[in-house]
């Protein structure tokens, strides 16, 4: 009984929250499988309906989207493996003609777009995201905020290497980065309070 209530303590020690709602120790093999297809599916449908939570620039062919917050908190939720997995059935769901993107755009032609660079982007920043966390990064605020922080950057990087080849340079930052800077704030300070809330609703439950 004491080795059973030990392993459980360090299963939740070091799981993801998605995880530590549900003990999977004892689940037959189909059943586990079921229900990652699940997760991931879920996950994918979530990140596509934050996509249409759209609202053009004028002055950019980048919109301010869902996305990012929506991909980097389901990271933080999932782990780097389920998490990576759910972002790479995102895209190939788009990829493949399903209506996912934003403003219900979809195809390779917006893989190769101006706005394609944030896209592919999104799937090494939820690897991270979902690493940083499991080794514990989404149980306090500063370290959660660091953790979206870098995902951010992740995605800048790579969405303004891409864009650059449409815009210029010079032009880059301020189609590309600045007007999303103050969104992207509010979305890593409601992470913050999201992530380690839940932490310590789940520990009060769990106790």
């Amino acid at each position: 009984m004491k080795g059973n209530l030990t392993m459980q303590i360090t299963n939740h020690n070091n799981s993801v929250m998605i995880d530590s709602l549900g003990s999977t120790t004892d689940m037959e093999l189909i059943p586990r499988i079921l229900r990652e297809i699940v997760l991931v599916i879920a996950g994918s449908i979530l990140i596509a309906l934050a996509a249409q939570w759209y609202l053009p620039l004028p002055f950019s062919p980048v919109p301010i989207t869902g996305q990012t917050f929506a991909v980097l908190f389901l990271a933080a939720l999932y782990g780097n493996n389920r998490g990576g997995l759910t972002v790479l059935t995102y895209l190939i769901l788009g990829m493949v003609g399903r209506p996912v993107f934003a403003d219900g755009t979809f195809g390779i032609a917006t893989i190769v777009g101006p706005t394609g660079g944030y896209l592919v982007g999104f799937l090494p920043a939820a690897y991270i995201v979902g690493f940083l966390s499991k080794r514990r990064w989404d149980r306090q605020a500063w370290s959660t905020a660091i953790s979206m922080i870098i995902g951010n950057i992740i995605i800048y990087l790579a969405g303004t290497a891409w864009l650059s080849q449409f815009v210029g340079w010079e032009n880059v930052l301020q189609m590309g980065v600045i007007p999303f800077l103050i969104g992207d704030g509010a979305k890593i300070a409601l992470a913050t309070v999201m992530l380690p809330s839940g932490w310590k609703l789940l520990d009060k439950y769990k106790n």
